[in-house]
């Protein structure tokens, strides 16, 4: 039986849905300066995966922490459709790593790495989401899906 893939699928005919789409290239592209260049004309949306969240795969690494790297990253590297999500969470290099990662606007992970024995761990296993505020009023924050638990403060 073929396991779940680590990702989802978000509707992205809706109205108001954000596509981090980037205004200041869309204001530019039809310039006297850049239509002058053609070689700098390009594809407006080169490079964008619009429409998939890795909500699964964020939660799948954190309920593998402590267990041998291999194995969790040969699970979820064929869970998925590429490999570069699971790198914004987990960190293999010790310059690299960070307590939390921020993913969109509202959403925040604990960071991981492989440790030297190969096992996937927390950055900062004191992290919790009881002892964060968030940045503005009017969102809900969250640290591996679970609210801050301060008020926002200015």
């Amino acid at each position: 039986m073929e396991k779940e893939p680590l990702y989802r699928k978000v509707n992205t005919r809706t109205r108001g849905v954000n596509h981090k789409n980037e205004p200041s290239y869309a204001q530019q592209r039809h310039s006297k300066a850049l239509a002058a260049k053609e070689h700098q004309r390009g594809s407006m949306h080169s490079g964008k995966r619009l429409g998939l969240d890795y909500t699964p795969l964020f939660r799948f690494l954190l309920s593998r922490v402590g267990q041998p790297w291999d194995p969790v990253f040969s699970e979820a590297k064929s869970r998925l459709d590429r490999q570069e999500p699971i790198f914004w969470q987990v960190a293999l290099h010790e310059h690299q790593q960070q307590d939390y990662v921020r993913l969109g606007h509202c959403a925040f992970y604990s960071g991981l790495y492989v440790d030297a024995q190969g096992l996937l761990q927390k950055v900062n296993p004191d992290l919790h989401a009881a002892t964060m505020s968030p940045d503005c009023p009017c969102c809900t924050h969250t640290l591996n899906g679970v609210p801050f638990g301060l008020a926002y403060e200015r």
